[in-house]
């Protein structure tokens, strides 16, 4: 955000590979690790208060035309109002705080608009308490996070709110299955976790989710059909290992959670068991910003119980389901200002039953899914003689090919998706 630009004095492309986006450098993940904090900025721009917002439109083309909701057609994919093809979509305006709040206390908050869903929610926030000190000679960074979803906290972008791709657009095909652990819970539970960095090398994070009361998420726009509520705390855990080798950046981590959740919200069969683990790494070659190369991947593995489902269903099956998904990106950024970047993603999972009128069983499903993604940035600002600390810009082509959809390699290509996206922040 411009406004960690002006608070810290230096530019978005010293935190970001490619000056704007999620995707952080080493020194990006320091500022977030220290609690947003750290000054350096001078004159007028620093003296401004750290609010500010973001834009975000798209183009979206589809292989296939899609359907829309209509009285005939209640179960379209789109909404009403959107074509069956080629939408010019608003998709988000955010306001956003990002930056000190007072001493060591720091966050980045972001109120958004969603243009698809026509709904105010309260999206990422982080608010947090971060310090230092030293013992036997090695540097110990400490903090607290208050925050309302899984990983939105973390460091790396390998984790599901901050992985890639970075944009995208809700009148795109929805492909595939996700864990819970996969924004399942974003803006619906609110969390604390304690975390510390020792001697720049080893990274370790606990604390515990809890749901929000129904009136708070009405109040803050994200109570519907779709969300759930836990049935007690649910633990999250994060550790990793990182290492910078003269410009050549590792990291190689471990996260996870357990949780009882009541789907929509609705305590008639009792509550769904997930439990999430994964491991990931990356590699980053920063030694010299005018090429920088990246490989990020992540391997998640879901082990499941779905008493609740089943039995809202009438389902008569029984035992543990799973759902696992892998991906793994290469990106190449040329000046931070150009960006390539190849993507592969596969989901696997257990079989699920369809049901008929009668109740009885009349197919298996799997959401089984391999797709790649290819994107093309352009990013004009916010380079380190760039005087534009008061926006950035990020623009891209992104196309998404599927080899397999929800189970079946048949058809697949008919969700292959392309988007123009535009993501201003000032």
């Amino acid at each position: 955000m411009p406004s960690f630009s002006r608070q810290t004095g230096v530019a978005c492309s010293q935190c970001h590979t490619q000056s704007f986006g999620p995707n952080l450098t080493p020194y990006g993940r320091d500022f977030k690790l220290g609690g947003y904090t750290m000054g350096g900025g001078s004159g007028t721009a620093a003296k401004l208060p750290p609010l500010g917002g973001m834009v975000q439109g798209s183009f979206t083309n589809t292989q296939k035309d899609q359907t829309v909701q209509s009285p005939s057609q209640p179960d379209g994919t789109l909404r009403s109002g959107y074509n069956k093809n080629n939408n010019f979509t608003f998709d988000e305006a955010s306001l956003v705080y990002a930056g000190r709040i007072y001493g060591k206390v720091g966050a980045y908050s972001q109120l958004t608009y969603d243009g698809y869903e026509d709904r105010l929610v309260m999206e990422h926030t982080d608010i947090r308490f971060a310090d230092q000190l030293g013992l036997g000679g090695s540097p110990i960074t400490y903090g607290i996070s208050l925050n309302n979803n899984p990983t939105v906290q973390d460091l790396w972008n390998t984790t599901p709110v901050w992985g890639f791709p970075y944009t995208g657009s809700g009148v795109q095909p929805e492909v595939g299955a996700s864990p819970l652990i996969d924004d399942a819970l974003g803006s619906q539970v609110g969390g604390a976790t304690a975390y510390t960095m020792i001697n720049n090398l080893l990274y370790l994070e606990a604390g515990a989710y809890g749901s929000f009361s129904s009136n708070f998420q009405r109040g803050f726009g994200i109570a519907g059909p779709d969300r759930v509520s836990l049935d007690g705390p649910a633990p999250y855990w994060r550790v990793a290992l990182q290492h910078d080798w003269q410009g050549h950046y590792f990291a190689l981590g471990h996260y996870g959670m357990s949780a009882d959740v009541f789907p929509g919200r609705d305590k008639t069969f009792g509550a769904n068991h997930f439990t999430d683990v994964a491991v990931d790494a990356t590699y980053q070659y920063m030694a010299n910003p005018k090429h920088i190369f990246e490989v990020k991947t992540a391997y998640i593995y879901e082990d499941q119980k779905l008493s609740a489902d089943r039995g809202a269903a009438s389902d008569p099956t029984t035992g543990r389901t799973y759902l696992a998904t892998y991906q793994i990106n290469l990106a190449y950024t040329f000046d931070q200002t150009y960006g390539l970047t190849f993507a592969y993603n596969k989901i696997n999972g257990s079989h699920a039953p369809l049901f008929g009128d009668e109740g009885n069983i009349i197919a298996q499903t799997r959401p089984n899914s391999q797709f790649y993604t290819a994107e093309l940035v352009y990013v004009p600002f916010s380079k380190a003689n760039s005087y534009s600390y008061l926006m950035n810009l990020r623009t891209s082509l992104q196309y998404i090919g599927y080899s397999q959809a929800n189970g079946t390699n048949t058809d697949a290509q008919f969700n292959n998706t392309f988007m123009v996206n535009g993501w201003l922040a000032f």
